[in-house]
């Protein structure tokens, strides 16, 4: 396994990263069709995946990030 370091600036508003929106509506839509019976088509559950890969993404970027900046003045 490798691993890459990246250095970013990141705004000031970095913990109020999340899924868009419309995103966010996406994957709820999914979730809630497969909750009720529904199996999702190939493409669909390819599509579910992807978006709960990001949601996975953004929330250990959001820990790294909230840990490199160190601790914050309440």
């Amino acid at each position: 396994m490798s691993s890459v370091t990246l250095q970013l600036e990141l705004p000031e508003d970095w913990d109020q990263f999340s899924l868009p929106p419309a995103l966010n509506d996406r994957l709820q839509s999914l979730l809630d069709q497969q909750e009720q019976g529904n199996p999702l088509t190939e493409s669909e559950r390819q599509e579910a995946q992807a978006l709960c890969d990001l949601v996975d993404m953004l929330a250990i970027l959001k820990i790294r990030a909230e840990r490199a900046a160190g601790p914050r003045d309440q």
